[in-house]
C-alpha cells in the first residue's frame, strides 16, 4: 500500500484525489498540504479521507515523521521545483502537475535530485492517456498514412477576464507564462510524443488581446521546423470560444487527427483531387483505428495507474522528467522567439538567457501590469479539454 501526500489542494488536485481513490487497495492518501489549510480541511471532508493529516507547509509535512511514498504536487508552477526537490531529498517519489517547472534550470535541478536520491519522478500529461491521442499515435506509428510532413496543433481554450483575478495567475513570476505554458503544455507534450523529437528551429508571435489584468500572453502562434524538413504550427489560446482543441497530422498519404478524422486524396492528371478521395486507404485507416483496444483508464486516472504500476514493479512511468523537460524546452523556445522576435535554434544551451527563470523574467514582455488580485476563487468547476 503506497502512502500518498498531496501538496496544493486547488482545482486540479481534485483530479488527483479522484484518481487515487480509484485504487483503494494500492494507495492511501495520508496527507494534504496547502498554504490555505482550510482548503485542505474541506478536501478531507469532501472525500471522507479518514486519518489524513493536514499541513500548511510542505517542510513541516516532510519532517513530520509521517510515512510518505509519493508526493503529488498540484501547486502553482513557480514552486513545483522547490517542492519536488525537497520531497525527493526526503526520499519520496514525486508526481508533478504540468508544467514540470518554469524554466530549464529548474527542470535540471529536479532531474538531478531524482538521480541522486534514486527515486521516481513522473510529470502529468494526462492526455497521453486519452483514447483519442493514444490511438492517433498508434495509427501514426503504423505508417499506413505515411511520413508526417506537417502538423497543426490547436490548443484552443477560453477563459473570462476574472480568470486572471487570482493572485498568482497572469504573472510571469508566479504562473510562469500564459496559455503557451499552462494550457498548450498538454498539446505540446502530445506533439513531442508523436513526433519523437524536438524541432530544430522555432519562431513565434505572442499577444494579449482580451485580458488587461494579466502580464502574460493570452494567445500565441508558433512555427516549427524539424531536421527532416517537416514543419508544425501551434496555436495556444485562452480567447477561443468553444474550446475546440485538436491535433492534425498531414502525412504523405492521408490526414489523421484527434478528435479522430481521416482524409486521403487521390490525384487527377491535372493535380486536382479526385472526388471522394482514396476510399480504400480511408477504409483501411478507419478499420485500423477501430481495432485498437481502448485504454483501461483515461486521463488522470490512467496516468496515476501507470505511476502506481511503475512503483510497484520497479519500472519507469510512461511520462518521466525527461519528457517534462522537453516540453518546457519547446515552450521556452516559443517564449524566447516571441519576446525577442527571432528564430530560435534548439537545443537551448545553459548559457542561454532563457535557461534560468531569472533570465526569462528579464527578457519577457509585460503586456499589462497586474494591479489587483484576490486570494481564492470559490467556484471549483473547471474544463479539461475535448481530446
Amino acid at each position: 500500500m503506497l502512502q500518498v501526500a498531496i501538496v496544493g489542494t486547488g482545482n486540479i488536485s481534485h483530479m488527483h484525489v479522484e484518481g487515487l481513490l480509484t485504487f483503494p487497495n494500492r494507495c492511501r492518501i495520508v496527507a494534504l498540504c496547502d498554504i490555505y489549510p482550510e482548503k485542505a480541511v474541506n478536501m478531507k471532508e469532501k472525500y471522507k479521507l479518514e486519518g489524513c493529516e493536514i499541513f500548511d507547509d510542505h517542510h513541516k509535512m516532510l519532517s513530520s515523521g509521517l510515512e510518505i511514498d509519493i508526493v503529488h504536487i498540484c501547486t502553482p508552477p513557480y514552486v513545483h521545483a522547490e517542492i519536488a526537490v525537497n520531497s525527493m531529498n526526503a526520499g519520496c517519489n514525486v508526481v508533478v502537475e504540468k508544467p514540470m517547472a518554469t524554466c530549464l534550470a529548474e527542470c535540471d535541478a529536479m532531474l538531478q535530485a531524482e538521480e541522486k536520491n534514486k527515486v521516481v519522478m513522473a510529470c502529468i500529461s494526462q492526455n497521453r492517456f486519452r483514447n483519442s491521442i493514444y490511438k492517433l499515435k498508434k495509427v501514426a506509428e503504423s505508417e499506413l498514412a505515411g511520413r508526417i510532413y506537417s502538423t497543426q496543433v490547436n490548443s484552443y481554450w477560453w477563459r473570462g477576464h476574472s480568470y486572471y483575478d487570482l493572485w498568482w495567475r497572469g504573472t510571469w513570476e508566479k504562473e510562469g507564462g500564459g496559455p503557451t505554458l499552462n494550457h498548450a503544455v498538454h498539446h505540446i507534450d502530445m506533439l513531442n510524443w508523436i513526433k519523437g523529437e524536438l524541432p530544430a528551429e522555432v519562431t513565434a508571435m505572442l499577444a494579449n488581446v482580451m485580458h488587461d489584468n494579466s502580464e502574460v500572453e493570452d494567445v500565441s502562434f508558433a512555427a516549427l521546423r524539424y531536421d527532416d524538413g517537416s514543419v508544425a504550427s501551434i496555436t495556444s489560446s485562452v480567447v477561443h470560444h468553444g474550446e475546440e482543441q485538436g491535433i492534425e497530422l498531414q502525412c504523405e498519404n492521408a490526414k489523421i487527427s484527434a478528435p479522430w478524422s481521416v482524409k486521403a486524396e487521390l490525384c487527377r492528371a491535372n493535380g486536382f483531387p479526385v472526388e471522394g478521395g482514396n476510399k480504400e486507404l480511408i477504409d483501411q485507416l478507419q478499420k485500423y483505428y477501430e481495432a485498437i483496444p481502448d485504454l483501461d483508464y483515461e486521463g488522470h486516472i490512467g496516468e496515476i495507474d501507470d505511476v502506481l504500476t511503475a512503483l510497484e514493479n520497479g519500472t519507469r512511468p510512461m511520462i518521466t522528467g525527461i519528457d517534462g523537460r522537453k516540453t518546457v524546452e519547446l515552450i521556452t523556445a516559443i517564449y524566447k522567439a516571441g519576446c525577442c522576435k527571432q528564430f530560435v535554434k534548439l537545443p537551448l544551451e545553459k548559457s542561454d538567457p532563457f535557461y534560468t527563470f531569472e533570465g526569462l523574467l528579464k527578457h519577457v514582455v509585460h503586456f499589462y501590469e497586474k494591479s489587483t488580485s484576490i486570494e481564492n476563487i470559490s467556484d471549483e468547476v473547471i474544463t479539461l479539454g475535448n481530446i
